[in-house]
Parts: structure tokens; sequence; C-alpha cells
């Protein structure tokens, strides 16, 4: 980021004067403590081939087998890829979209992109379709969630541990290297991608020219600050996104997409999200179902984990996103901060109920033998699987500038951390 080129807070709107900072360290908002961008260690060559290694450890984790399963003398290799097929081939057509959409799609798209933006910004020379590829891989990067599917295949394994004989494959492996390398690589955000273009002088940078800070919107995509037109929407002048002072019809959306939530939770919980299928018999069961057969087992780790993630976790979401909407007429600079607070959490939980969904389809491929035992997706899944997608749109539509409005700032200077 270039000292002195204005930039603006994501979480208070305010404006700031950018410092400079040292390798390693940050600049924070000086009103509610966000960050506001980091200064990387590490260079463009250095990112560059820790993607490209993401990529190909990418493509490990796909294409081999996460565990060889053998019972009663027959065996079967475990892929996600796979799970995702069978549970095409089962009729649960919702349920394997949703998850290869965030289990593999997403997390395709964003390192692809990745490695091809910074191969244009080794270069010093962005194409013109630098700004789509920019603002596809800003909307795909939230939804990206293998760290999540790593866990499910933890949670899958514990509960087959003792029905079959289980070897771990190369596939698992690989899955838990690109769940560090793609938690390194989620600073690399499209804003700091910007910014490296800005260092360069590649792109226009956001200047001082005098104009009142309400006149002023940051571009969510890119962070350029630019004036805007009141309540209407102007095209960025750097990426080309849609800016607004402020979201348009946030009560409303929030509103809705919690409501859907909420009303979509209660079969979630009530339907089973998988059928079990054995020469014994079959049995249903529910998300606390299998919490309490995590417990049984031993496991009570997971279970706990499992019933944070698939409980605690959505419970706390809709009641966070409740409370920062009902109240938004409190005022005061400490009640501000704690609401910022509040709604960082529910931004970082967002992805992680999403355990329990990638677990039943892990089971799926896992239990696929014929005659002998069979798991079937229950619809309590593709029901929790969209409580997960409303929660996370209702966050992503709330706007937590709209509770700082009262008192509005001037340009401060960001604090930076080294």
């Amino acid at each position: 980021m270039q000292a002195g080129s204005l930039l603006a807070c994501q979480h208070c709107d305010t404006l700031h004067a950018a410092v400079a900072v040292e390798p390693g360290g940050m600049a924070k908002c000086s009103r509610c403590g966000y960050v506001l961008f980091r200064r990387s260690r590490f260079s463009l060559t250095f990112w560059s081939a820790m993607t490209a290694s993401a990529l190909a450890v990418f493509a490990i984790a796909n294409l081999f087998p996460l565990v060889r399963l053998t019972l009663v003398g027959k065996s079967l290799d475990a892929t996600f890829v796979g799970a995702l097929w069978l549970t095409w081939q089962q009729g649960h057509y919702l349920l394997s979209i949703m998850t290869g959409l965030v289990g593999f799609w997403f997390p395709l798209t964003q390192l692809c992109f990745l490695l091809w933006a910074l191969g244009c910004l080794k270069k010093s020379r962005l194409p013109a379709d630098f700004s789509y590829a920019m603002r596809l891989y800003h909307h795909v990067a939230p939804w990206s969630m293998v760290p999540v599917l790593m866990l499910a295949i933890m949670v899958a394994i514990v509960k087959f541990a003792g029905m079959a004989l289980l070897e771990p494959a190369a596939g698992i492996w690989a899955f838990g290297v690109l769940t560090f390398l793609l938690t390194a690589l989620s600073r690399l955000d499209s804003m700091r991608l910007w910014s490296y273009a800005q260092e360069q002088g590649l792109v226009p940078i956001a200047a001082d020219t005098g104009v009142p800070a309400e006149r002023l919107g940051a571009c969510h995509c890119c962070g350029y600050v630019q004036e805007t037109a009141g309540h209407e929407a102007v095209p960025c002048g750097r990426c080309g996104s849609r800016i607004h002072k402020r979201k348009p019809d946030m009560g409303g959306r929030v509103w809705a997409l919690l409501i859907a939530a909420a009303v979509v939770y209660i079969p979630a919980n009530v339907l089973p999200v998988m059928e079990i299928r054995s020469t014994l018999g079959a049995s249903a069961h529910t998300i606390l179902g299998g919490v309490i057969e995590l417990w049984r087992l031993g496991s009570w780790d997971l279970a706990v984990i499992v019933f944070v993630a698939s409980v605690v976790v959505p419970i706390t979401k809709l009641l966070a996103l409740a409370i920062l909407m009902l109240g938004r007429r409190w005022r005061g600079f400490r009640v501000q901060r704690q609401r910022t607070r509040l709604y960082e959490l529910v931004e970082f939980i967002g992805q992680w109920s999403m355990l329990d969904v990638f677990v039943v389809i892990l089971m799926t491929a896992m239990a696929n033998f014929p005659g002998l035992s069979q798991i079937i997706a229950g619809p309590g899944a593709a029901s929790f699987g969209m409580v997960v997608v409303l929660t996370m749109l209702a966050a992503l539509s709330y706007d937590p500038r709209s509770g700082w409005d009262q008192a509005r700032p001037g340009t401060a200077e960001a604090m930076g951390n080294g």
C-alpha cells in the first residue's frame, strides 16, 4: 500500500491515509480496530510457487483415494470426487452440487485465478480482463471450504474405524497439506492483489482531492476510494465493481435470509441426514444422533467438535445476526466496537456449519458395499446445507458500517503495527 493514498475501513467506513508498514506488519483502523492491510514478508515469486504447489496438491487430493476400506474380503477406494458422483447417482442433486461447489470447484477456481493474477503482477502488466477475474476471485473466496472438508474427513474416518479395516491413502495426506496451503494463501485476497498492482504503478491511486468523507465510498473488491452518487450505485473507477455508499435494502435482505434459514433449520434437525443400510436392517440418523454415536464410540473430542459446528454455530449465527439487526439504534463507541467484533465472529464461523454435510457424503462413499453396507444421504442433509448457505448470504448482506454512521470522522491515519 502506497503511503499517503486513501483507504477506507470496510467495517466502519473511516477514511485513512495509508502509512508505511514494515514487512510482516499490519495497519489497523484507528476507530474500530479492523485490519486495513498487511504487508507480506514474502515476494510475489514465493506466493506464485506456493500457489502452484497448492494446485499440484489439490490434484493429488482429488484424484487419489482418501482411504482404502476392506469389509468381509471386499475393498474399495474412497475419493471426494467419487463421493460427489455417488451422491448424484442416489438422486440428491442439490446436495451433490452444493458440496461440489464449495469443496471442489470454488477452491479450484480460487487457486487458478490467484496463480494467473500473480503471474500478471510478476510481469508488471495487467491484461484487460484482470478486473473481471479479480471480481470473480473476490466473490468465490468466502465459499472455499477445504479446511472444513479436511475436518469432515477426520470425523468420517473415526466413525468407520471400528466397522471396517481402514488404511489411509495419499489423498488424505494431500488434503492435510492443502488445508495449510490454502489457509496461508487466504491472506492474498483481492484487495491485497490490487495493492500489489498499486505499488507497481499499474492502477490508479486513491488520492485526497478534498471531497468530503460523506461523499466518498470504497470498493469492496479492490479498496479504491472514490466519490459516490448518494444511494445510487456507481462503477468502480479501478475494477468496475458496483459501489454503494451503503448496501442497498440491507434490512429487508438480512431479515428475509434469516427467517428463511430459521425455517429450514427445523427440518434440518428433525429429518434424518443419513440412512444406514446393512445386513442387520436399516436405521436413520439425525444430526444429534451422529453426535451421540461419536460420543458412544469414545471420540468425545470429535463429538464436541461436531456438536459445536452443527448445532452451536448455526444457532449462534442466527442469534448474532438478529441481535445486530435489532440493536442498530444502540449508540456509543464501545457498543459499536462490540457490534463490530460480533460481526467479525459471524464472518469467521460462517462456513464451519458445513461440516456435517461433508461428513454425510464422505460416508456414502466409504460405506458403499452393496449387499453388506450402504449409507444414503437423507433429506436433512440438503436442508442443513441450505441453512449454511442462507446464513452466509445473510452475513454478506449485512453492512457493519451502518452502526457507525452517527458520528462521521474526517480522514485519519492508520495505526501501523510491526
